[in-house]
């Protein structure tokens, strides 16, 4: 059974910039009704004029923000209760998509650094899909979409507290897809590579001016459409672009050589 975007209910978290703008605009497009979560009021405000339905005698809008941080269990259930009044309790897709990274050798990071990125990378997702369980038994054909990263299957230098945190959505998707599968709920894991987004610009206890050294980057809407074809085709995992997949798959093939190429 294919997921249909056509009056579904979705959250998207980290909704004001890069893939998780695009992947709202591409499912309201299609007439979803998405309740869009960031800290940023102002670009969810967009959002939502952007999608008023003037016809309507009350000015609705299929664009619901929720303004506010994610590692925030009061943020959480508002999020609950904001998508629990659009179709009797019923949500067909949670997205988990808000995420921080951080650059630079663990030995002279902080501890706070690791807890930062774990809260919002893992910990936040993970008990979010936790109160949004019993809502997703109720949707259509549901499916929690996880936007993880090529780096949450080979790890890199000098982002370690990043890669144990996709790391850790990676086995955690895993392990749900197959606890969930009874329910009818598919987990999808999204694993993009660099992408074109504001990411660089959001990094902690990281010195400015960091940039990717990776090749062939995608832009947000490309990860977007990507991401929302996974979805509508309930497939348990994606890994987006050709040097991501050469990544990745070189990893499994042998380990050392890649450890040998990464510490250089």
């Amino acid at each position: 059974m294919r997921w249909k975007a056509k009056d579904a209910v979705a959250i998207v978290t980290g909704a004001s910039s890069g893939i998780g703008r695009c992947l709202c605009q591409r499912l309201l497009d299609r007439g979803c009704h998405v309740v869009g979560v960031a800290r940023r009021e102002d670009r969810l405000l967009k959002i939502e004029e952007r999608h008023r339905n003037t016809d309507n005698p009350k000015n609705a809008s299929r664009f619901v923000p929720v303004i506010g941080d994610i590692t925030d269990a009061a943020i959480r259930e508002k999020i609950v209760l904001a998508a629990s009044d659009i179709a009797e309790g019923r949500i067909d897709l949670l997205v988990n998509n808000a995420g921080i990274g951080a650059i630079g050798p663990f030995a002279d990071a902080s501890p706070d650094r690791l807890r930062r990125v774990m809260e919002v990378n893992f910990f936040a997702p993970a008990e979010l899909i936790r109160i949004t369980l019993p809502m997703l038994r109720k949707g259509n054909a549901s499916v929690i979409c996880n936007i993880s990263s090529v780096l949450g299957h080979c790890a890199v230098p000098d982002k370690s507290e990043y890669c144990a945190s996709k790391f850790a959505m990676h086995g955690l998707s895993d392990s749900l897809r197959a606890e969930l599968a009874g329910d009818g709920i598919q987990v999808t894991l999204v694993s993009p590579s660099t992408t074109e987004s504001e990411f660089f610009n959001s990094l902690i206890e990281t010195k400015e001016g960091q940039t990717s050294k990776s090749i062939g980057s995608w832009t947000p809407d490309r990860v977007a459409r990507v991401t929302l074809s996974a979805i509508e085709h309930r497939r348990s995992e994606v890994i987006c672009s050709l040097g991501g997949k050469a990544l990745v798959y070189a990893d499994r093939l042998s380990p050392p050589i890649m450890n040998r190429i990464l510490s250089k």
